[in-house]
């Protein structure tokens, strides 16, 4: 049983490095049961977010499997039933979401259920969007919207650290966190969103407007970062902080992204 639980675990963070290049750097830095706990409730999330991003199912199929997995994440999770609802589409799905079972098989009890409910909360809104086609119109919108794919992710953190050794954190500030980040990367995949026909910007936005959405909540993370006391979690928020900062400059300076050696360069500075 120890075997099979640490090497579950091994495969956690192999489909971690695979998904994800922001997070797979500061979640491997935390120590042990921090890294074990965020890397589950991030594959969590992941799994979900690969629905709501895939080219190939149509609209209806995303809502429908979003609608029932939050569902599911309310209660007492079935495994049986899950695979069973993703078998018609598991030659179209990747392996984060395949094995949705085993990443809250390996989150501690302790913190299961705020993983749960945040990784619910988040499928159902993912669901609401993807029946709305992300037809963002207010700037409203463009809140809830962010709130559900990126904001969630800072809650669900929040609740992972004061469970970890009782740091309390404003969720609101933990919410302007993730649409920091979440606005980042729509800046720079704003071309090639364009070219698949998507658009995120509300109605008489440009980029400048995205560019100070950006600005302002990553203000907030700032704040947020600079409420923690615990040095390992503070790491770990400092790296997707200063790279959405720093591409965000680079970007307004008129380049598309980051050089990986800039990447490093500023991963190294906090880690150092």
């Amino acid at each position: 049983m120890i075997k099979d639980s640490k090497k579950l675990y091994r495969e956690a963070m192999r489909v971690l490095k695979q998904t994800s290049r922001t997070f797979y750097i500061p979640i491997t830095l935390l120590k042990p049961t921090l890294r074990k706990t965020v890397a589950s409730a991030y594959l969590c999330m992941r799994a979900i977010d690969e629905i709501e991003d895939h080219e190939q199912l149509p609209l209806e199929d995303k809502s429908s499997l979003l609608i029932r997995i939050s569902e599911m994440l309310t209660g007492s999770f079935d495994p049986e039933t899950y695979q069973n609802l993703i078998q018609p589409y598991a030659e179209k799905l990747p392996e984060v979401t395949l094995r949705l079972t085993d990443w809250l098989n390996i989150c501690p009890t302790g913190v299961l259920d705020k993983v749960k409910k945040s990784t619910s909360i988040m499928a159902s809104g993912m669901a609401k969007w993807a029946e709305k086609n992300w037809a963002i119109v207010t700037k409203e919108d463009f809140d809830d919207y962010t709130y559900y794919v990126a904001g969630l992710v800072g809650v669900m953190l929040s609740d992972i650290w004061d469970w970890y050794d009782g740091t309390k954190t404003d969720y609101e500030l933990a919410i302007g966190f993730g649409r920091g980040l979440q606005c980042v990367n729509i800046l720079r995949n704003q071309d090639e969103d364009h070219v698949r026909g998507v658009n995120f910007l509300p109605e008489n936005w440009d980029r400048a407007d995205l560019f100070k959405y950006a600005d302002d909540n990553l203000n907030l993370a700032e704040n947020y970062i600079q409420s923690i006391e615990t040095k390992n979690i503070v790491t770990f928020c400092q790296i997707p902080y200063q790279l959405a900062v720093k591409t965000l400059a680079v970007m307004k300076a008129g380049r598309e992204k980051m050089t990986r050696e800039e990447v490093n360069t500023v991963v190294t500075e906090i880690t150092k």
